[in-house]
């Protein structure tokens, strides 16, 4: 017996029946051969976290555009706290925690630089739109070449769960696993909690400017507010599996819980988001983003060989959507100085005697 197969083992013993079991798993698009000492799930953790564009998300914008100081979140940082949280609420719920992870450490992976600036841009100008959940799925199947030809090849869960991670409210489609959908719950308890942190280390926020209503129901500090909606999460959860015997039951917030949560992300939306501040550096991020789109799909030979051959394939904006949607911030930024910014020419010299 492998090390692997003794891990599908213990899953069997430890996890709930309705947890996604690795040895159950819906496997990947292009069969290939087990790992001897990681399961499925355990294997794809690993191809995410090696991967290029998991380590792009260190210069990726979360709300601020290249804020000064080191404490400000990243797409990098975010993406973390959500596998955090993610993993505690599936060891409470005795989920497959291997999945969770990979879906959680993916979930982002084919955000925009400068955020929902950069995507909402590439949505007006791609044909048929562009949505971050999308172009994640994109990310891990086409752009990111693995061992088995294009794309990681993960398995289906993994990115069922990214695809479905996004999105707010009850009324949309969700992931077929649970630990998918606890992806989606961690996605706004992280964000909406770490955002106000960083909104009041920027001077955008007061603590006392929070609506008092949900600081009753949450918790009157960060870490309150965390551990509050994830152990709603839990026993909310755990009550509806109770009250499904069949296991036809979603994962889910507590209706008092779920509103505070949704009133304070409003709140945010209202004065921090949508604010005079934010909207301003988001005209300029998508003025940067709008620019260096029409550059390229007015230069198309500029693109490096890898894009130009998307383009060849699937259309040119498709393929300059991918160039400018793995670009960090950063390099984004450089990018649009090169090829906006006059530049000067040392070949040339200059007579400063009058």
């Amino acid at each position: 017996m492998t090390i692997r197969e003794e891990i599908e083992q213990r899953e069997e013993r430890v996890l709930q029946p309705y947890a996604c079991f690795s040895a159950r798993s819906l496997g990947r698009e292009k069969p290939e051969p087990s790992d001897p000492v990681r399961t499925c799930f355990m294997v794809d953790r690993d191809r995410i976290v090696h991967s290029k564009s998991f380590r792009r998300l260190k210069h990726k914008t979360q709300v601020y555009i290249s804020p000064v100081g080191d404490h400000f979140r990243t797409r990098l940082t975010h993406t973390l706290e959500v596998s955090q949280i993610a993993r505690t609420i599936g060891r409470g719920l005795g989920l497959n925690e291997d999945l969770i992870e990979a879906i959680a450490l993916s979930h982002d992976i084919g955000h925009t630089p400068f955020s929902h600036a950069g995507e909402r841009v590439l949505n007006e100008l791609v044909p048929g739109g562009f949505r971050h959940n999308e172009n994640s799925v994109r990310v891990l199947t086409r752009i990111e070449e693995g061992r088995y030809g294009r794309g990681l090849n993960l398995t289906r869960e993994v990115l069922d769960g990214v695809l479905y991670h996004n999105g707010y409210g009850e009324g949309g489609p969700r992931s077929r696993t649970l630990e998918g959908q606890i992806i989606f719950y961690s996605d706004k308890i992280a964000y909406v909690q770490h955002d106000i942190d960083d909104a009041i280390r920027a001077n955008l926020l007061r603590p006392e400017d929070l609506p008092r209503e949900c600081l009753e129901i949450l918790g009157y500090t960060h870490s309150q507010r965390i551990a509050t909606l994830v152990t709603d999460t839990i026993n909310h959860t755990r009550l509806m599996a109770e009250q499904s015997p069949g296991g036809s039951f979603k994962v889910g917030l507590s209706p008092e819980v779920g509103q505070a949560l949704t009133r304070l992300r409003d709140f945010m939306f209202e004065n921090v988001y949508n604010g005079d501040f934010c909207t301003a550096e988001k005209d300029k991020a998508a003025f940067i983003v709008e620019y260096l789109f029409k550059y390229y799909c007015s230069h198309p030979r500029k693109l490096p060989g890898f894009y130009a051959q998307i383009a060849s394939q699937e259309g040119l904006e498709i393929g300059v959507a991918d160039y400018i949607s793995g670009m960090s911030d950063n390099f984004c930024l450089a990018i649009f100085s090169e090829v906006y910014m006059p530049q000067f020419s040392p070949g040339i010299k200059f007579d400063n005697s009058q």
